[in-house]
């Protein structure tokens, strides 16, 4: 039975417009190319509207300024060994504490989730109980390469400032740290 030429051509360009379909129906609309936008980055969504997997790492609660700093890392969806940072300031409002200001430590992706969540990850998270609060944050690269660099911020009215001018290290306030290998003696 011969085929037809006809017939041929009438399948392939049903393939070709099936497989067109299938690849628009797989690409999310709106993306850059890290896999979401900076915004869905620091709050845990991407552009598919899914919420990353994202991991509280440490936090610290100020009663003399009815202040809370919380840590949490939320992972890359576009790479899943990788994470991103963010430091939250809430404040005490009628006895609960209300999101005031967030802000990214590092770059978005900047971080390896494990390392980043696991123990020993807060090499120094230190705050401080005066006007304008004070917060220092260095986290775990790897267990090899030691802690990062310390980043300054200050939370000045409820909104962080973190341009590097005013920002000072805490002094008397709650420090926790102890991870990490940079700095100790072999």
């Amino acid at each position: 039975m011969p085929i037809r030429v006809a017939a041929l051509v009438r399948g392939g360009a049903v393939l070709v417009a099936a497989a067109a379909t299938a690849a628009l129906l797989t690409v999310p609309a709106g993306g850059t190319e890290a896999g979401g936008t900076e915004a869905g980055a620091l709050d845990g969504r991407t552009d598919g509207g899914r919420a990353a997997e994202s991991r509280q790492i440490a936090s610290s609660v100020l009663d003399a300024g009815g202040v809370r700093f919380t840590l949490t890392a939320i992972r890359s969806t576009a790479d899943p060994l990788m994470a991103s940072v963010r430091l939250e300031a809430s404040v005490r409002e009628n006895g609960r504490f209300v999101p005031s200001d967030e802000v990214r430590v590092g770059a978005v992706d900047g971080w390896f989730w494990f390392p980043v969540t696991g123990r020993g990850a807060v090499c120094e998270f230190s705050t401080a109980s005066t006007d304008p609060a004070p917060v220092a944050v260095s986290l775990l690269i790897t267990p090899s390469i030691g802690c990062s660099a310390p980043q300054r911020f200050e939370l000045r009215d409820g909104t962080f400032e973190t341009d590097g001018r005013g920002a000072r290290a805490p002094h008397g306030g709650v420090s926790a740290g102890g991870g990490g290998t940079a700095g100790r003696a072999a």
